[in-house]
């Protein structure tokens, strides 16, 4: 009697139920292999994003489930051969986290490829975590200050924001990021530098620079190279947010800059057209929306621990805002600070367009010191803006207008802000308390910075305990208004610039 194909498998069935259910394992047969990616045959039950390992010693993570196959990236170097075995894990790709990654630089498998030995760890996460509920969530509303006043002036950044920082190819959107991690020294905030498909060399510059500021101290420096495996550089950006979840719930406030995430599209996409995946608009496949949104949704603050402040960095071109991938971006953050190619042509620097830049947390994330002398800034400032355009047909102005436009231009020279250099939000205060009550209205332009500068050295020098009542109390009220008051006029008539 000939036995049919259902009798077989219930035979099968019947002889492997008295084998113990550990013992059992799931293993596939690699059937083709190429650009960093393969198929494998009889992993019938494996789940998106698990991780597979191969006898040669090699690892993947499944990225897409067909029919009758599974497609794996491989996360390692060494070759995988067709007919080598595979097997599952039952898990997901973890990496190291720990307290010992601070001051190191590693890779986005958590490996440390600084030359410093080997990183204990001290306990292993996956790169894909449940994002905190709104009730595990706390507002925002404490500042963390960047050091630049354009941005703690215009578009305050608050402890478990995200704000995009978008422009043009070279307008200075590390330089800001950077600028930043720099000021972080001594605010007990640990620093996480993600770089996606950067230049070796651009990375050894900046980890140097990190270095000879003391930012290496509180800083963790992870990077996907342009030339690494295209898998590293797509999972680059969810391993740093998960060292940097390990810091948030140990208490501590954390930073993490994405630089960038036009990079991590161009990789995804990269990876999609391996799959065989249709792009959708703009070659981008239409699945990129949810890539970002899951990343950044892990950053805020939490009611009961530390929070993520995420600082992604997006590159348009000409100054089109309305790509798909920047429009992605700008509707998932809680603002952007946009860098104008026109402004950082004309020398200022940081070339932040108040006008198309904005924080929609806005005054909670400012000390009431600054909140008190920045009222009045941003209008200031449009109307200037449009006054210059009227200004450059020729026509004759009134007295109003001249004086708003002489104002303006102080305001721009005053913002403008030396890259490395820092302020605190007590001598941003005494600044824009200078161009608020009008003191920086009788310096020639050229001196606007000097005068403002010295004044706060002014300040910390001669009136020390004025100073320290800033910073402790975080406001000026009317008293000390008054004394600044007083204080900037005795400057005004000891202010002797240099003429070299």
């Amino acid at each position: 009697m000939k036995a049919k194909n259902t009798d077989l498998v219930s035979l099968f069935e019947q002889a492997l139920s008295g084998v113990p259910e550990q013992k059992l394992e799931e293993i596939g047969i690699v059937v083709r292999v190429g650009d960093g990616i393969c198929k494998i045959h009889g992993l019938a039950n494996a789940v998106y994003g698990e991780l597979i390992k191969f006898d040669g010693g090699n690892q993947g993570i499944v990225m897409q489930l067909d029919e009758d196959s599974v497609s794996v990236f491989l996360l390692g170097p060494i070759p995988v051969a067709e007919l080598e075995i595979a097997k599952r894990t039952g898990s997901d790709y973890k990496i190291p986290v720990g307290d010992n990654l601070i001051g190191r630089v590693i890779n986005a498998l958590g490996h440390p490829i600084d030359g410093l030995g080997e990183i204990e760890a001290q306990e292993y996460r996956s790169i894909e975590a449940t994002i905190p509920g709104i009730i595990e969530r706390s507002p925002v509303n404490e500042s963390l200050e960047t050091g630049i006043v354009a941005i703690d002036a215009l578009v305050p950044i608050g402890k478990g924001q995200r704000e995009l920082i978008i422009g043009n190819r070279n307008t200075g959107k590390t330089a800001i990021a950077i600028d930043t991690i720099l000021h972080q020294r001594g605010k007990e905030v640990v620093c996480i530098y993600v770089a996606i498909g950067q230049r070796q060399a651009n990375l050894s510059r900046l980890i140097r620079l990190l270095d000879e500021n003391g930012a290496l101290d509180y800083t963790i420096v992870l990077a996907a190279e342009a030339g690494e495996a295209v898998l590293n550089q797509y999972i680059a950006p969810y391993a740093g947010c998960t060292i940097g979840e390990y810091f948030r719930d140990q208490g501590h406030d954390v930073l993490i800059v994405y630089d960038d995430l036009s990079n991590h599209s161009v990789a995804f996409r990269e990876m999609s057209l391996l799959l065989r995946r249709s792009p959708g608009r703009e070659a981008f496949p239409g699945d990129v929306f949810y890539l970002h949104s899951r990343l950044l949704e892990r950053a805020g603050k939490l009611a009961k621990g530390g929070s993520i402040t995420a600082l992604p960095i997006v590159q348009i071109q000409s100054d089109d805002i309305t790509a798909y991938i920047p429009t992605n971006l700008i509707s998932i953050t809680d603002g952007q600070i946009f860098l104008d190619t026109k402004s950082f042509n004309q020398g200022v620097r940081p070339a932040i367009n108040a006008e198309l830049s904005v924080s929609r947390v806005g005054g909670a994330a400012q000390t009431k010191a600054i909140k008190k002398m920045t009222r009045a800034l941003r209008l200031e400032l449009a109307q200037y803006h449009e006054l210059l355009d009227f200004a450059q047909f020729g026509t004759e102005l009134d007295e109003i207008s001249k004086r708003r436009l002489a104002r303006g231009a102080r305001a721009i020279e005053l913002l403008k802000q030396p890259q490395y250099v820092t302020y605190s939000f007590v001598d941003q205060s005494l600044m824009l308390f200078l161009l608020k009550e009008h003191f920086l209205d009788h310096q020639e332009i050229r001196y606007t910075n000097l005068f403002a500068t010295q004044f706060v050295s002014y300040v910390r020098s001669v009136y020390p305990d004025l100073h320290r009542t800033i910073a402790q109390t975080e406001e000026i009220n009317d008293t000390t208004y008054a004394k600044l008051i007083d204080i900037a006029k005795e400057f005004g008539k000891l202010f002797a610039p240099s003429e070299n």
